[in-house]
């Protein structure tokens, strides 16, 4: 049986489901886009801000971390 989240996914498990309906959501610190993140019961939802009926993205704290790095090492630049 996987350990953690990130293992479940891998060999097929499903993400946690999590209660959003109370979920605090940040925009980013210049107001703008559309890409808002809560943190929830441990983890990181990020959804579309202009949709938010669309479900939320969950990640743990480890999968996060490792996007946010990415981002900042420009690992998802399209130019």
């Amino acid at each position: 049986m996987a350990d953690s989240i990130t293992e479940q996914r891998l060999t097929g498990g499903s993400a946690p489901v999590l209660d959003l309906t109370h979920a605090e959501w940040q925009s980013s610190s210049q107001g703008v886009g559309d890409v808002q993140i809560a943190f929830v019961e441990g983890y990181i939802a990020m959804r579309n801000g202009r949709s938010p009926e669309i479900p939320a993205l969950i990640f743990t704290p480890g999968e996060w971390r490792a996007f946010v790095l990415g981002a900042r090492e420009g690992e998802f630049d399209l130019t």
